[in-house]
């Protein structure tokens, strides 16, 4: 495999872990994030998944997700929830704060930029 080229399969080993309590809103999800590709400290690519649950999130990053499988609705507060299913593709920009839940259990690949 060339250094330039990097497949993103969500091969990465995996890293499991709950929501830290002090930002649980709802149920007991585990999270599980399979790290394929990181460079410089500064860009993180691969794919993470999530049990049903409910937490508030605060966005000091820049991230591109893409949904693989089931159900999340991303609240900003003070605004509308916003539903993403499997095939969509969205961008939480740095500041981002509100609450993200899993209605179904879900399956994301992610780039995050730090910086």
């Amino acid at each position: 495999m060339s250094g330039k080229l990097h497949p993103i399969r969500g091969e990465g080993a995996p890293d499991f872990k709950p929501i830290a309590p002090d930002r649980l809103l709802d149920g007991a999800p585990m999270t599980e994030t399979r790290l394929d590709y990181e460079r410089d400290g500064t860009t993180y690519v691969g794919e993470w998944a999530a049990d049903v649950g409910a937490w508030r999130v605060h966005y000091d990053e820049w991230e591109f997700c893409h949904v693989l499988e089931g159900v999340c609705e991303l609240t900003p507060d003070g605004g509308a929830p916003q539903r993403y299913t499997a095939g969509d593709s969205f961008v939480i920009e740095p500041g981002f704060s509100g609450v993200w839940r899993v209605v179904e259990p879900m399956r994301k690949r992610f780039v995050v930029r730090i910086g």
